[in-house]
């Protein structure tokens, strides 16, 4: 009988060159040696190094499941390892995601992010990897639902017996920290009412309705984690195409309308998600406008034939170019809304810092300064 593989995709921001731009080549090399000695060893049966703006991701596949506690150490000693590297170059938040002292049994909740699928290979096992820079775990939300549920982008769900009962979707709730399952086309208006809010409720997977494994992505949001602002999720997903998933042009199909997204400058704004080449997945202006990468894959026997850069093609140039026009617009409003983000949002970035220092500045409306001592007793009965 043949054996499961697992596709275990895990990013993190160890260090940004120059600022938060790219990610430094040393760093890269550094994965890739770590990563090369395990798979000699026989911990992995292949790997990649990828790159987002000042993100590395750890493509690896193996053997071992979902959440395993060997796979996941791997990933967090090669950050260390890279840290060090990066701390020696003196790069831009060094260490930046690692959010722990030391790996405590598996990497989530310790600030990088993890996207992982476990399934029986087939007989042809093409996928897609995107990973997201200066945006956060809300934003694949969007591609996914039009991806596995919505007709006008994907033809599939109309004419292929193989995909017409519609799939899955399992949803966090990563602030009430709970979960829901909900099937499409048979529950889509209820879906949308929970993922038309990107910020708090994030497509985990999504499954045939026979239980197949149809993708995944990061749902950890680094601000809950630390209870601060340490920097954008820039979150990965993985996707698997063809018979009964959505066609390879299906999945990408989503990416060909600039969707926005909070990120951008500071983690504090608005903006269009650019899908772009590798080559230029190095988001500069105003440290942005957000990126993602779409990275093909064939999986044969466990190793990963790859990647194909698909967004590297020019029926994505005028999605591009609409983003620049998007941009464009929304930094016109400078430090207003809708370009900054909602202040609730803006509660997980370093802005309370600033309105603490003038909370004594305030008066109540009939002239008198506010009471804070009085007010929290008040508010207390």
């Amino acid at each position: 009988m043949a054996s499961k593989v697992t596709l275990s995709l895990i990013k993190a921001d160890v260090g940004g060159y120059v600022g938060h731009a790219r990610m430094h080549p040393d760093l890269m090399a550094e994965a890739a040696r770590a990563l090369e000695k395990h798979t000699h060893a026989g911990t992995l049966i292949d790997f990649r190094v990828l790159a987002c703006g000042d993100d590395v991701g750890l493509l690896m596949s193996h053997d071992q499941g979902n959440d395993s506690n060997k796979i996941h150490q791997l990933a967090w000693n090669v950050f260390e390892d890279c840290t060090e590297v990066a701390r020696k170059l003196k790069l831009y938040g060094a260490g930046q995601d690692l959010l722990a002292d030391a790996f405590s049994g598996n990497i989530r909740g310790m600030g990088p992010g993890v996207a992982e699928m476990t399934f029986l290979e087939r007989k042809s096992e093409p996928f897609l990897v995107f990973f997201a820079d200066k945006t956060s775990a809300g934003a694949w939300n969007l591609p996914l639902f039009r991806m596995f549920a919505d007709p006008f982008n994907t033809i599939g769900l109309v004419i292929s017996p193989a995909m017409h009962e519609g799939y899955r979707f399992e949803v966090y709730d990563v602030k009430g920290n709970r979960k829901i399952v909900l099937d499409t086309p048979e529950q889509m208006y209820d879906l949308l009412v929970f993922i038309g809010a990107p910020g708090r409720y994030m497509v985990r997977n999504v499954y045939t309705k026979s239980g197949e494994i149809a993708a995944t992505s990061s749902t950890e949001r680094l601000a809950l984690i630390a209870g601060r602002y340490v920097g954008k999720d820039d979150p990965v997903c993985i996707v698997r195409s063809q018979s009964e998933f959505p066609a390879v042009g299906e999945v990408l199909e989503p990416f060909t309308m600039p969707h926005i997204v909070e990120g951008w400058m500071r983690g504090s704004h608005y903006g269009p998600l650019m899908p772009c080449r590798v080559s230029e997945a190095h988001p500069s202006r105003f440290d942005g406008p957000p990126r993602v990468i779409g990275l093909g894959f064939q999986l044969a026997n466990g190793k990963l034939v790859g990647p194909q850069d698909m967004f590297d093609d020019p029926s994505f140039d005028e999605s591009r170019r609409l983003c620049n026009v998007i941009a464009d617009h929304l930094r016109r409003h400078g430090p207003f809304e809708p370009h900054r983000l909602p202040m609730e949002e803006m509660e997980y970035t370093t802005l309370p810092q600033v309105m603490a220092k003038l909370e004594d500045q305030w008066q109540s409306l009939d002239g008198h300064k506010t009471d804070k001592t009085k007010e929290k007793r008040v508010a207390a009965h």
